[in-house]
């Protein structure tokens, strides 16, 4: 399972701490374990419900905007040198959690995705921060999850979260459009 998941996602590797690694990655694990999807499940799962008949699922999203993350994060080392320093394993790990608890917040029902029970009661933002935290995540991760999404809104305190804010934004509005 941990090599299919590399193989999908290389963007674990660039985690440099290896203790964030593994757990970065065994979220990831134990996230589809306990709610039961497949490989083949996450090749077909949208990355969001909000856009009818997206194309894009939620392994493709979410290589996107750790890409797109990165991206950010060199461009202010370039530019802004010592000026913003961006602490480049906790934004890869948020980016790549950052809707992991999408794993919890759908169900397939007749061959659909749709909102699961919990996922009615909490959305994913929540969910995949309370996952990560039993997974010993460091809290700045944790915050990163959290805030991704509408339910951070004013609380992004970091500049990780912020960067994985816009990130995940930029590819939602992109492709809504």
């Amino acid at each position: 399972m941990r090599e299919e998941l590399l193989r999908i996602m290389p963007e674990f590797e660039l985690i440099e701490d290896s203790k964030i690694k593994e757990k970065t990655i065994n979220v990831w694990i134990e996230a589809m374990k306990k709610s039961g999807w497949t490989f083949d499940d996450l090749h077909q799962m949208p990355f969001t419900l909000l856009i009818e008949r997206t194309s894009v699922n939620i392994i493709e999203h979410t290589r996107a905007v750790t890409r797109c993350a990165m991206e950010i994060a060199e461009v202010f080392a370039k530019e802004y040198d010592e000026k913003i320093r961006v602490n480049r394993d906790y934004l890869l790990a948020g980016a790549l959690l950052h809707d992991v608890g999408k794993l919890f917040e759908y169900e397939k029902v007749k061959g659909k995705f749709v909102k699961s029970e919990e996922g009615k009661l909490h959305r994913h933002p929540i969910s995949g921060a309370a996952f990560a935290s039993q997974h010993g995540l460091p809290q700045e991760v944790i915050h990163i999850i959290v805030s991704h999404s509408k339910e951070g809104d004013g609380a992004r305190n970091t500049v990780e979260a912020v960067i994985v804010n816009h990130a995940d934004f930029v590819n939602f509005e992109a492709l809504e459009i």
